[in-house]
C-alpha cells in the first residue's frame, strides 16, 4: 500500500464537522489520512507552494524500498562513480 510518512488519521464525521479547522492543520504542514468506517479512503495533503531542495534521508529510503532503482540506472551510477563533473 505505500508509507504514510507519519500521517494522522482523521473520520470522515470530523472532516465533515470541522472542515475549517482540518484545512488549517494540512495548510500547515500537516498530513492527515482521512478513513470512513475505520477504512483509509484518501489522504489530505498540502499542496507544494514551490520546489522542494531537500527531501528527508527516511523519506527517501522509504521510497527507495517501495520503489527499488531501475538496474540500469544503477549500472549508470556505478559507471560514473568516481568520476568528476568535467568527466561527466
Amino acid at each position: 500500500m505505500g508509507y504514510d510518512w507519519g500521517m494522522n488519521t482523521i473520520a470522515q464525521r470530523e472532516l465533515r464537522n470541522d472542515v475549517g479547522r482540518v484545512l488549517r492543520r494540512v495548510e500547515g504542514g500537516e498530513r492527515l489520512r482521512i478513513t470512513v468506517d475505520g477504512r483509509p479512503v484518501a489522504d489530505l495533503i498540502p499542496i507544494s507552494t514551490g520546489r522542494r531542495t531537500f527531501v528527508p534521508r527516511e523519506e527517501l529510503e522509504a521510497l527507495l524500498a517501495d520503489a527499488p532503482l531501475d538496474r540500469g540506472f544503477t549500472d549508470d551510477l556505478d559507471a560514473i562513480t568516481g568520476a568528476t563533473i568535467d568527466e561527466l
